[in-house]
C-alpha cells in the first residue's frame, strides 16, 4: 500500500513538473490578425 502511494505522489510531482515546464517552454503565443466584424445596432424606441 504505502509503494501505491509513493507512486501516485511521484507520478503527480512529475504530472506537475510537466505542465510548469509546458507553461513555460510551449509555444503558446497568439498569431496577430486583423478582424473586421460588421456591428448591426438596432436602436429604435
Amino acid at each position: 500500500m504505502g509503494r501505491m502511494i509513493k507512486a501516485v505522489v511521484y507520478l503527480a510531482v512529475l504530472g506537475a513538473v510537466g505542465v510548469v515546464g509546458y507553461a513555460y517552454l510551449g509555444d503558446m503565443t497568439a498569431t496577430p490578425a486583423d478582424m473586421r466584424i460588421p456591428v448591426v445596432l438596432n436602436v429604435t424606441n
